[in-house]
């Protein structure tokens, strides 16, 4: 038995080391694409068409919210793939005309409808700014509108390392990277 698993090892090595140099199949891209999925690509290419927000940002921030699990809930009680607080939620829901529930928010279609209507009224707010709209998304809007007052991050927010809280930091690094990620990936 341990003569058969080495046998397999090795075979299995071989093949790998194979298609790697004569690039049958470029392995590093098929395992970043199974780290960076496009799960729910329906939805999130539905809304973000319909809100004009790169899709590529959107499943960057699935990623980091939820790693894609719809029945995700933070211990700050954001829920479902977009992480939207409840009364974020309900409220951006009622501008939309529709009554939800806390529930409803772990329907992904419901959730991606709604993380991104609110993410693009972040958008508008700061003036199309990604970043600022990416922290706000994060760290939220009084917060922002508080350090850019005080000038503690810039109008173009080109010194995200001037982010008071360190875990809005690196969301916004992960976020970026993510969506590099994605774009190289995926992007024809």
């Amino acid at each position: 038995m341990k003569r058969l698993v080495t046998i397999l090892t090795v075979l299995i090595l071989i093949l790998l080391i194979y298609f790697t140099l004569f690039k049958v199949v470029k392995i590093d891209e098929i395992i970043m694409k199974k780290i960076y999925p496009l799960k729910y690509s329906e939805y999130i290419e539905k809304y973000s068409d319909e809100y004009n927000i790169d899709s590529y940002m959107v499943y960057a921030i699935i990623k980091a919210e939820s790693n894609f699990n719809e029945r995700a809930k933070s211990a700050s009680d954001a829920v479902g793939l977009m992480q939207v607080m409840e009364n974020t939620a309900i409220e951006t829901a009622n501008k939309m005309g529709l009554n939800i529930t806390e529930e409803d928010l772990f329907n992904p279609e419901l959730n991606i409808k709604v993380g991104l209507k609110y993410f693009c009224s972040l958008l508008e707010k700061y003036n199309n700014n990604y970043y600022i709209a990416i922290i706000a998304y994060n760290a939220g809007i009084g917060n922002v509108d508080k350090w850019l007052r005080e000038g503690v991050i810039k109008k173009d927010a080109s010194d995200i390392e001037n982010v008071p809280f360190r875990e809005t930091n690196n969301y916004v690094r992960k976020i970026l990277r993510d969506y590099d990620i994605y774009t190289k990936l995926y992007k024809e």
